[in-house]
């Protein structure tokens, strides 16, 4: 899969998202400064949410009031307008993290939500879980050509099928992001193992994690089972106005993520077990070898008591070799920790 330049494989570093989502609480300056600490952690894209809320919600719901005291607005369709950027808004962001080198889009939540994103000529599109049996807007991103991100929270193995079946049809890279919809999801229901499901029934797509969860231990681990994009909510101060603040990362949370991800995928190695470099002095140190256990005169023929174990490991003898050295007999006079050399004795019998 390829966002821009940047190629997504096994082989490629973990793509990291950060999602700003509308915790920057419709202020375009909070949102830059979002925008520049997640480049400072290392993040590769940063994600908001578009949604043109007259279309999307029903009028009884847009009109529905709302009094949480998380609300920007008497009714709920206010409090979205509220969150909401226009035109020149999103341009200056897009342009703000261009210069930041951090990937910019968003998810689409509707179909004029998505003509707005393909005009700004976005590098990639997200699909929100609540969208993933929402085939027809699946189809109708999908003729972009742009890589979409596709969540699934909430969805069954057969809607996953459903949707990959229907991406399939298109010329567009995607990738299948596990996800749980809870804000946040018990650990129970995070279910992380569906990673490595979704990798061996889609072996040709790439698997990602959106995680909900607290914390950055689970998007490590998501990574280990094989997901190659990780999402994480995002913001300044966990303490902030909003739904999603509790359980996002601060700057130092996502710095310390995207550390270990990229940590990670050097550490995972091939799977050639070898001796390293850095562990030549240690082992030296602590390895063993095969020293006479007394002073041996010349022609002495060696028992078990003759042979002692002992550190530096420095070029004798290794301990499993014990066994062959009983029975010969020294060539040669050898003193009280002296190594052992196969040199040092008459051949075998």
């Amino acid at each position: 899969m390829q966002i821009g330049k940047f190629v997504v494989n096994d082989d490629s570093d973990c793509y990291v998202i950060a999602e700003l989502g509308h915790n920057h609480q419709g202020d375009v300056a909070i949102a830059k400064k979002m925008i520049s600490a997640a480049a400072i952690a290392g993040v590769n894209a940063v994600k908001l949410q578009k949604r043109n809320n007259s279309e999307l919600f029903t009028q009884a719901y847009f009109d529905k009031p709302y009094t949480s005291e998380n609300s920007y607005g008497d009714t709920y369709g206010k409090h979205r307008e509220y969150l909401e950027f226009d035109k020149d808004e999103y341009l200056e962001l897009q342009k703000f993290a261009e210069s930041l080198s951090v990937d910019f889009f968003a998810t689409a939540f509707d179909f004029s939500s998505a003509d707005f994103l393909a005009n700004l000529d976005v590098p990639a599109f997200k699909i929100a879980s609540g969208d993933l049996t929402n085939i027809p807007l699946l189809k109708y991103v999908a003729t972009f050509g742009k890589p979409i991100f596709l969540s699934t929270g909430g969805g069954t193995i057969a809607d996953v099928d459903r949707a990959v079946a229907c991406l399939s049809n298109y010329p567009v890279d995607f990738c299948v992001m596990q996800c749980t919809a809870g804000y946040p999801p018990t650990w129970e229901e995070l279910n992380l193992n569906v990673i490595k499901t979704l990798r061996d029934r889609f072996p040709d797509i790439v698997v990602g994690f959106s995680s909900h969860d607290n914390g950055i231990a689970m998007g490590l681990v998501g990574y280990v089972l094989g997901a190659r994009v990780i999402e994480k909510h995002f913001t300044l101060n966990r303490a902030s106005k909003g739904t999603d603040h509790a359980f996002s990362l601060e700057p130092p949370g996502m710095q310390k993520l995207v550390r270990d991800l990229r940590r990670a995928r050097v550490a995972l190695g091939d799977g050639v077990k070898v001796q390293y470099p850095s562990e030549q002095e240690p082992l030296l140190k602590m390895g063993k070898k095969l020293v006479a256990a007394q002073n041996l005169e010349k022609g002495h023929l060696l028992s078990e008591r003759d042979i002692a174990i002992k550190s530096p490991s420095d070029g004798g003898l290794l301990p499993y070799m014990l066994p062959k050295l009983i029975g010969r007999r020294t060539i040669r006079k050898l003193r009280v920790d002296e190594s052992i050399l196969l040199s040092d004795l008459s051949p075998e019998s």
